[in-house]
């Protein structure tokens, strides 16, 4: 079912709105067009055509279905959809056109210039009414419930048909083949008697998502929408992206969220709060509740696509576990006692002022989020430099992408990905470094396994097989398997073979990179220690696989490389990001579609958060603390003086906590107890501060050690900016007022008013002025730009008052590109008799992060626990079976997981994701971080493995306290008072 307002036209749409969300529709025309819209050389001329006697003139190679649909001609249809290729199955489109006989479907024909087409007539009529009732045969009027938009008995009841001479009561396929409403999926169930078996969820599943789960089974009557081998959906392989459900053109395919609270009244367009890709969403509100979100159509990053926790997931700002209500205490043993607004604000301006006092001005910080907007994050750390007096800022950034900044910001010039999502269409080879994007970013992916199943290469760099090293119509050319840890070298590699076999651009290198800096990293890469044979022995890759990768890539000849966290977030992460982007330039593969450096975010907005400010060194737009004449433009707007000295990152502030000097913190939107590494080190730094302020939606492990908890308000409760991971600053729109009363910036704006330093915003749109005014990468953004366009990719200023898709195009930021001599050094993270595996950590699609939102949703039938992966072979010799608690110990600390058995990973690498608090993932990482930057090394720790019995004691006694099971989301939200949306 489509959403609120929408109208479907067929196929698809142009890239544009659909629907009053608050963003436009380009071209005019809004709604489902039926087929698709054209791209390329078919499109770049027009054909004239006159449909029921009106003139038309569209693209070449359009649908006449999506040509009627565009001139407000509206042909009946059922399997045709504009997110989908056209199927033609369905033969309720059919039409007239002079000079040809017969009637051809509408969705699968083309237009051609002086075509005359008639859309109605008695023979069109008649023929329609006949294939009606015999879908309503399968389908009787009134099946579906007035909850469902249902095309077929729309259409029926316009074509006066009430029922069916064929047949009555259930339809003839269910009485064959008998079965009850699969409900299993915990967000949708699927009613086989309401199935008219048009196809619509089997090319969703492939064409939208590429998953392939779902196929039509058996003939005739006895044909059915089957889940993978007639399973339930939960236990099938659908991984519940809901485009199946969003195709459904009757009730079939249904929310239980609509079943429960009805149509819904109003809608919103807002924009995801979970991982980079920034998808565009319509939240659709039904008695004060949001009741169901779908992808908008004019998403640019999402092409009108969403995932599990996207589309279904967002329960949790709802969840009864909300804080709502101000906390104090005195001290971290004490009970938290209730307090208003004004006196928890109060307080902790008092005591960080105390603090001060005593201990002078950098004796506090504070620490953005990357869950929280662009607006928001800007205040935060305007509050640390201007009324605490201090560069003590950071973010979570710092353990996750710091490296992506420092490296890309040396080489190319600017801290952040060269391309837009949809470059990866024209990509001719894809290689992904330390990224699981199906499991991380799955709507990118979606788009990446189109082009992948389009004919492009693929070259994967994982230590574990993610699934696009297989996966239905994708398979990896190349997988280099490489030992955690060994990055470096295996980039080397690569590079040395590009160079040795003279597979480099000159020409490309001559005109757009410093040569000194070339000839160095050129002579570098070429001696023999960098030869795939010589780093065979240090990772494990075989050097006919490196060869093979390295030509393939150099060859494209467009080469793009997306990378993760099993890049960043290592020893050598800085180096390794600069090795990509020598990689990059070398090839010539910069500045244009199809290539590019492109760093797959972790959360919503860990862009943004850096492009605000959040790091100690570095004002917004990346900008040194230190230059006095950018320190300037700040003092001049903040009206007043400003620390030219670099402040304290995360790290830093947790040892100056323990000696002693550093002693209050002021957190917003992060976990720091549960996402950074060292667990006990944390949390002994964190015990040892006087004053910790903690800003979140739900009592956290930090909030443990916390004095003052402000409430948070979750994404659909506030106003502002996002920024994906390819720069595109997206709207977020406020759909439910703020439960706690207060959106974040306004808690912020309280609390520095209270410190003395004023702060006066109306709305967040004041913010964004003053960060345009401020920052020479957003200088032409505005709120108002942005609801006119629907997104921006920064840089936008005059040089590019519409954004900038694709960076580096003629030269790069920097001038010349700068090549980096990068040399492998291996960590000193290693393993012994005594720990003997490597463990590495990721993410897995139905969780995020630290789990506080996932885990308060129903995705916990998929994910109720972080698991261990471990290999055969190195079960087998401890002893393990599938199931079984192990021990897993570290240099730094211990944990006890549960064991999954699988060559996914490879001998002597063990695996494990740190989405819930209980498995204590971080007690066993240690306080290794990059050279650079201070980003932990979470991807290499060297760990033993032995069975145990049970949990641990401390993992017992948390789950026997844990108030109720975080899997259980209302069936209707929690009502609350909607925000007027159009």
């Amino acid at each position: 079912m489509y959403a609120k307002d929408y109208h479907d036209y067929g196929t698809p749409a142009p890239d544009g709105a659909c629907g009053d969300y608050g963003t436009p529709a380009p071209d005019g025309a809004c709604g489902d067009h039926g087929t698709p819209a054209l791209g390329g050389a078919r499109g770049d001329h027009s054909v004239t055509l006159e449909i029921d006697g009106a003139t038309v003139t569209v693209p070449a190679g359009t649908s006449i279905m999506r040509a009627a649909a565009l001139a407000d001609h509206d042909i009946p249809k059922l399997c045709a959809t504009d997110t989908l290729k056209a199927f033609g199955s369905c033969r309720v489109c059919l039409v007239e056109i002079e000079g040809r006989k017969g009637f051809p479907a509408s969705c699968t024909t083309e237009v051609a210039s002086g075509m005359k087409v008639h859309t109605q007539s008695d023979a069109l009529t008649k023929m329609r009414r006949g294939v009606l009732e015999l879908y309503v045969s399968e389908h009787p009027m009134g099946s579906c419930s007035a909850d469902c938009r249902c095309d077929l008995e729309k259409l029926a009841a316009e074509h006066g048909i009430a029922g069916s001479r064929y047949a009555s009561g259930h339809s003839s396929r269910a009485q064959a083949t008998p079965k009850a409403p699969d409900t299993s999926n915990p967000y949708f169930r699927f009613d086989n008697d309401l199935c008219i078996v048009c196809s619509r969820c089997v090319r969703a599943c492939e064409d939208t998502q590429g998953t392939f789960a779902l196929t039509i089974e058996g003939r005739g009557l006895q044909s059915r929408v089957s889940a993978s081998q007639q399973e339930p959906f939960l236990d099938s392989e659908c991984v519940s992206c809901g485009a199946c459900v969003e195709a459904c053109p009757t009730g079939a395919l249904l929310e239980k969220s609509v079943l429960a609270a009805g149509l819904p009244q109003a809608a919103v367009a807002t924009t995801c709060a979970y991982c980079g890709v920034g998808c565009s969403l319509v939240a659709e509100v039904t008695d004060g509740a949001v009741s169901r979100m779908v992808p908008n159509r004019n998403g640019r990053a999402n092409q009108g696509h969403a995932c599990v926790k996207g589309r279904f997931a967002y329960g949790y700002a709802t969840h009864p576990d909300r804080v709502t209500k101000p906390l104090i205490r005195k001290r971290i043993t004490d009970d938290w006692t209730e307090v208003s607004w004004d006196e928890a604000i109060g307080y902790a301006a008092s005591e960080f002022k105390r603090i001060q006092a005593k201990y002078g001005k950098d004796s506090i910080g504070g620490i953005t989020s990357s869950r929280c907007t662009n607006e928001e994050t800007f205040l935060v750390q305007k509050l640390v430099r201007a009324a605490f007096g201090t560069n003590n800022v950071d973010t979570c950034a710092r353990v996750c992408h710091s490296p992506t900044g420092y490296g890309l910001k040396h080489t190319l010039g600017e801290s952040a990905g060269t391309q837009e999502f949809v470059s990866v269409q024209h990509a001719d080879v894809i290689m992904v470094i330390g990224a699981s994007p199906t499991e991380a970013h799955p709507v990118f992916a979606s788009q990446m396994k189109r082009r992948l199943r389009a004919g492009a290469k693929l070259i994967v760099m994982d230590p574990r097989a993610i699934p696009l090293v297989k996966s239905p119509h994708v398979m990896a050319d190349y997988h280099l398997r490489l030992l955690p840890g060994t990055n470096v070298a295996v980039i080397n590699a690569l590079a040395h073979v590009v160079v040795t076999e003279g597979l480099t651009k000159e020409s490309y290198i001559a005109e757009r990179c410093e040569r000194e800096s070339y000839e160095k990293w050129k002579k570098f890469v070429a001696d023999p220690q960098n030869s795939p044979e010589a780093v065979e022995k240090i990772s494990g890759v075989p050097a006919a696989a490196i060869r093979g990768a390295a030509r393939l890539y150099a060859a494209g000849p467009n080469g793009a490389i997306y990378y993760g966290l099993g890049v960043t977030e290592h020893s050598q992460g800085s180096t390794m990001v600069m090795g990509i982007a020598n990689l990059a330039m070398a090839t010539g593969n910069l500045g244009r579609e199809g290539v590019g450096v492109s760093p797959l975010r972790g959360q919503n907005n860990v862009q943004g958060s850096c492009d605000m400010g959040s790091f100690p060194h570095e004002f917004s737009g990346y900008r040194h603390v230190s230059d006095d004449s950018v320190r300037a433009q700040f003092e001049s707007m903040w009206k007043v003086p400003l620390s030219g000295e670099q402040g304290l990152r995360i790290p830093n502030m947790f040892e100056a906590a323990l000696d002693g000097s550093f002693r209050g913190m002021y957190i917003q939107g992060e976990d720091l107890a549960q996402s950074d590494p060292n667990t006990s080190h944390v949390t002994a730094a964190l015990s040892a501060l006087e004053c910790l302020v903690i800003q979140d939606i739900f009592h956290n492990e930090t909030a443990k050690f916390a004095h003052v908890f402000l409430p948070g308000s979750s994404f659909l409760e506030k106003d502002g900016t996002f920024t994906n991971a390819e720069r595109r600053i997206s709207r977020v729109r406020k759909v439910i007022e703020p439960l706690a009363g207060y959106a974040d910036w306004e808690v912020t704006v309280k609390l520095s008013n209270a410190l003395g330093y004023p702060m006066a915003y109306s709305h967040p749109s004041e913010i964004m002025d003053e960060i345009a005014a401020l920052t020479p990468t957003f200088t032409g953004v505005s709120f108002e730009k942005i609801d006119r366009l629907g997104s921006i990719q920064w840089p936008c200023n005059d040089k590019a008052p519409l954004g900038t898709p694709t960076m580096h195009v003629g030269e790069f930021v920097r001038g010349k590109g700068k090549f980096y001599v990068t040399a492998y050094v291996p960590t000193s993270e290693r393993t012994s008799a005594r720990y003997p595996l490597l463990l590495t950590t990721g993410r897995i699609l139905s969780q995020y992060n630290v789990g506080a939102q996932t885990r308060r949703t129903a995705n916990v039938a998929w994910h109720s626990e972080d698991r261990l992966e471990i290999h055969p072979h190195d079960a087998e010799a401890r002893g393990i079976e599938h199931g079984d608690w192990v021990g897993v110990t570290s240099r730094a600390g211990d944990t006890v997981l549960r064991v999954e058995i699988t060559e996914r990973v490879a001998p002597g690498v063990v695996y494990t994701t740190f989405h819930f608090p209980e498995s204590g993932a971080n007690l066993i990482t240690t306080e290794n971080s990059d050279w650079a930057t201070n980003c932990p090394e979470y991807k290499v720790t060297a760990v033993q493995v032995v069975k145990v019995a049970q949990p641990a004691a401390w993992q017992l006694r948390r789950r026997a306290a844990e108030p109720a099971p975080l899997n259980a989301m209302p069936a209707s939200p929690v009502p609350v008072n909607p925000v007027p949306v159009n």
